[in-house]
């Protein structure tokens, strides 16, 4: 009887961790939107020693780089769950090498988010900066949810592609709304 009550015991204190898991990604997303809205801008601010126009490029370059990692990620996270049509069993350095991708780009993310946050904060200026906004906030919780999720043992197969699904769109998102939007020269900032 006592094994029966334990498992009742621990049921309730997995579905609370579980409740909070997954309400982290959303107050991250949450906690930086509020941030961006109710920082003051400072449209001087610089990234790397570049202001104004030379800031923005270096972003839409930074930019395309981190989309680049995130197609690779995504290969190789196919690759590694066998979902990569044509290609065999990935080899254990795959797994090291995708971790460290990810990695890289989450590293490469921060001087942009840095910049965009601190320069324009979180506008609703246009439909595109919305959706450029908006979708900086998703990222980062989609970021902490795929953390969570690659931690836990628990969750449906389905969570995995979910989440990491979820954070190369925000990504691929932002560079289209921001980096595809400077190459085309169609304005001067973001």
């Amino acid at each position: 009887m006592t094994g029966h009550t334990g498992a009742r015991m621990r049921r309730p204190a997995r579905t609370v961790a579980g409740f909070l898991a997954a309400l982290l990604p959303v107050a991250v997303a949450v906690g930086v939107y509020a941030f961006g809205r109710t920082h003051t801008p400072d449209y001087t601010s610089g990234l790397f020693g570049r202001h104004g126009v030379g800031a923005n490029d270096l972003k839409a370059r930074l930019g395309s780089a981190l989309l680049t990692l995130a197609v690779v990620q995504l290969l190789l996270g196919l690759w590694i769950y066998r979902r990569l049509p044509g290609a065999r069993a990935a080899p254990h350095r795959v797994h090291p090498a995708h971790r460290l991708i990810g990695l890289l780009a989450f590293l490469l993310s921060l001087p942009i988010a840095y910049h965009c946050i601190t320069a324009y904060g979180v506008e609703f200026t246009s439909s595109r900066v919305a959706v450029h906004s908006i979708t900086g906030c998703v990222l980062y919780g989609a970021f902490v949810a795929k953390v969570l999720v690659v931690h836990s043992r628990r969750l449906p197969g389905w969570a995995l592609p979910a989440a990491g699904g979820a954070l190369v769109t925000a990504i691929a998102v932002m560079w289209y709304t921001a980096a595809v939007w400077f190459f085309a020269g169609s304005a001067p900032g973001f």
